[in-house]
């Protein structure tokens, strides 16, 4: 279309005529679907890119200056289009591989995890009673933690990974791990308080008859 063309269809999009819709999903329906085929590589995810254009073009008509050619103006939607839609199911992707990498390394520590059935402390010694009760607290605090700063801690304080190896195994850069580490630990030790605050390491003397 040459640029008078693209001035009256442009004119007819902005009055709302319907026949003007239809000549661009025509004129450029096509050519729209073959450019996002290009990027995302899935005919599905282009046929839906292409939908979305066509729609986001009539939407923002208003915004065509007329500086460059309306194709030109096409098909810089349509490579945004195509390049967000790469990039949430990227994201989507990288955080369903973070959710199942923390929920393997929360099984493969699930043996180190203290019982948490009820024990006969009556007769522990002071000291084997307060790591007994302690590690039962920390299994606790642990599984109330958030996923994405409980899988850091298992893995750099349970498991005793490095900060490379953790982020390796997560996925994540490098400061990603050691901030939710570091944020993890905070509320590990905020759930903590509770029982450090209230322990008592000998246990309570029978009252004289």
């Amino acid at each position: 279309m040459d640029r008078t063309q693209d001035r009256q269809l442009v004119a007819r999009l902005e009055a709302g005529d319907e026949g003007a819709v239809e000549q661009l999903a025509e004129q450029y329906g096509a050519r729209i679907y073959q450019l996002a085929l290009r990027y995302v590589k899935n005919r599905e995810d282009a046929e839906e890119v292409a939908q979305d254009v066509l729609l986001k073009v009539c939407r923002k008509i208003d915004r065509f200056r007329g500086d460059a050619a309306l194709s030109s103006w096409i098909y810089r939607i349509t490579f945004n289009t195509a390049m967000s839609r790469l990039r949430v199911q990227q994201a989507a992707r990288a955080a369903e591989r973070e959710r199942d990498h923390a929920e393997t390394a929360m099984a493969s520590a699930g043996e180190r995890r203290a019982p948490r059935e009820p024990a006969d402390w009556s007769r522990m010694p002071d000291e084997a009673l307060l790591r007994l009760q302690l590690r039962q607290a920390v299994a606790l605090a642990l599984e109330e933690l958030p996923e994405i700063y409980r899988a850091p801690v298992v893995l750099r304080d349970i498991q005793g990974l490095s900060t490379v190896e953790a982020s390796a195994r997560l996925q994540v850069k490098d400061q990603t791990l050691k901030s939710r580490l570091h944020r993890g630990r905070l509320m590990l030790r905020e759930r903590l308080g509770s029982f450090t605050s209230g322990l008592s390491l000998h246990r309570p003397t029978p009252a004289c008859c």
